[in-house]
């Protein structure tokens, strides 16, 4: 794929130009700048945010099949279901750098929708597999397909939008995730009154509750062949509907597409990285910003997957049924949902990150310390805690990923940045599956203790990120990276975030 298109010389004159004389170019028109960004707005997110919320709920419905049989049919005993959860990591982690590295060379339209199908068809061997060692195969090979989407999810919207257009449209994109843990418990609750649910979850929910028992199989099996055969069908219909690179989407028109690239050239004024060469994967893997965002990722994904994975298992050991269990989770998604669109509002509004990062890391903090003593405290105090831990994790998770696409310029190193911090980060989510001691329950100290720990890990490093970044602006607005106007006329056009002209947002 070409990295420039071919455009009309009318259009180039009008609104390309290097930043040197970018000051000679028409203004940009704010109408035309407004109706560009719905356009974006209305082809970029939704196809992939549904995407994204097939792969979570695929991810994580092994939670939903757990309290449904899944151990028993399998003769699971002690961590066998860590185990399961852990194996889907290993590859998940190792294989979301060079997933990146392709999606820049191929069509997303035609990367993101082949992983889908692979990852759904997978989701359906999991329904069918007999032993405890085909789960771990599947659930091995899970990761593996799952490994490029979200990083390449987070690659492609951040190609479209100014830095502080981003986390508006990152958390509308990360709500999917967030409301497929809904979805997910919804899908396994038989017989629920019509004005508890939307009308396509009373479908899936009866759909599922009423197959125990066809063609052979439990309920739990029919919750990874229906999401899986979805999954399947959309990704075949997504092809079509999943956008490309700026310099290539076929819904925008010359004048749309010289608008977007002008704007977004503007945004983050030299900072240009095009070329992968020694140089510059030199500067991408030693930047000290992309690890530091790493580890804020890494601290906070242990609390998205702890919720995931285990608030339904939490839920039932607070004495209540399992079909109660589902049903009560279903409102904890639709809250964290909510606070996290506020969230992003407010951050991209006030053009700040730090300060929301760790308003999420205090709310949370409360909801663990709470479980941490939940032995004198009140069963409704323990479902608000789950709340409270759900709500906070979900305000700080995005942003951690905004925060650092923000602080990185040029193509290949948004690219790389997004997988290292999405992939070594998501070691979080070994450490989620690990932690949750069979033994330990109802009480979880050893899961809750670590969770709260690697959350205050992530206000530290987050607190780094952000001291860090304004010591850099600052040693730039006096000169101090100026050296590098020396540089060959070649290199400064590969530097990205390094080159002196760029700030740092925090």
């Amino acid at each position: 794929m070409s990295d420039r298109p071919i455009l009309s010389e009318e259009f180039a004159t009008k609104y390309s130009g290097s930043e040197d004389n970018s000051s000679h170019l028409e203004p940009i028109d704010g109408l035309a700048e407004k109706k560009l960004l719905w356009k974006c707005d209305i082809h970029v997110l939704p196809m992939i945010s549904l995407l994204f919320m097939l792969a979570f709920i695929d991810r994580v419905n092994i939670g939903n099949a757990r309290i449904q049989g899944l151990e028993k049919d399998l003769k699971m005993k002690g961590q066998d279901y860590n185990i399961a959860l852990f194996v889907f990591f290993i590859p998940y982690i190792l294989f979301e750098v060079p997933s990146n590295i392709l999606l820049k060379k191929i069509a997303p339209s035609t990367w993101l929708s082949s992983i889908m199908v692979c990852w759904g068809v997978i989701t359906v061997c999991q329904g069918v597999t007999q032993s405890y060692a085909g789960l771990i195969v599947c659930r091995f090979l899970l990761g593996f397909f799952e490994a490029g989407f979200v990083p390449g999810c987070v690659y492609l919207i951040s190609m479209y939008y100014k830095r502080y257009e981003l986390q508006w449209r990152i958390n509308l994109f990360f709500c999917a995730s967030i409301l497929s843990g809904a979805f997910g418990g919804v899908s396994t609750i038989p017989k629920l009154r019509p004005e508890t649910m939307l009308m396509p979850a009373k479908l899936l929910a009866y759909a599922l509750a009423n197959m125990t028992g066809v063609g052979g199989y439990d309920g739990w099996r029919w919750i990874f062949i229906i999401e899986g055969l979805v999954t399947v069908i959309v990704a075949a219909v997504a092809k079509f509907f999943v956008v490309d690179w700026p310099e290539t989407s076929k819904f925008l028109n010359d004048d749309d597409r010289h608008l977007l690239l002008r704007r977004l050239r503007d945004d983050v004024a030299e900072a240009r990285m095009d070329r992968m060469d020694k140089k510059a994967t030199r500067r991408v893997f030693s930047d000290w910003k992309i690890y530091v965002g790493t580890i804020m990722y890494f601290g906070v994904v242990n609390t998205g997957y702890s919720t995931s994975f285990f608030t339904p298992t939490i839920l039932k050991e607070l004495g209540w049924t399992s079909i109660r269990a589902q049903v009560l989770s279903i409102p904890i998604y639709i809250v964290a949902c909510v606070f996290a669109l506020i969230t992003a509002f407010a951050a991209d509004r006030l053009r700040h990150r730090y300060a929301f990062t760790m308003i999420g890391i205090l709310v949370a903090t409360t909801g663990y310390v709470i479980l941490l003593a939940q032995k004198g405290v009140p069963v409704g105090a323990r479902y608000l805690a789950v709340y409270l831990i759900t709500v906070g994790g979900y305000i700080t998770q995005p942003v951690t990923l905004v925060w650092l696409n923000n602080n990185m310029g040029g193509h290949y190193k948004r690219s790389v940045s997004s997988a290292l911090q999405v992939g070594l980060g998501n070691c979080g989510g070994i450490v989620a599956s690990n932690i949750y001691i069979t033994t330990q329950a109802p009480t979880y100290h050893v899961g809750y203790g670590v969770s709260l720990a690697l959350l205050w890990l992530c206000g530290l490093a987050c607190t780094v990120f952000f001291v860090g970044l304004r010591i850099e602006n600052k040693k730039r607005d006096k000169g101090g990276r100026d050296d590098r106007y020396s540089l060959p006329k070649k290199e400064q056009e590969n530097l990205g975030d390094d080159h002196p002209r760029f700030r740092y947002g925090y």
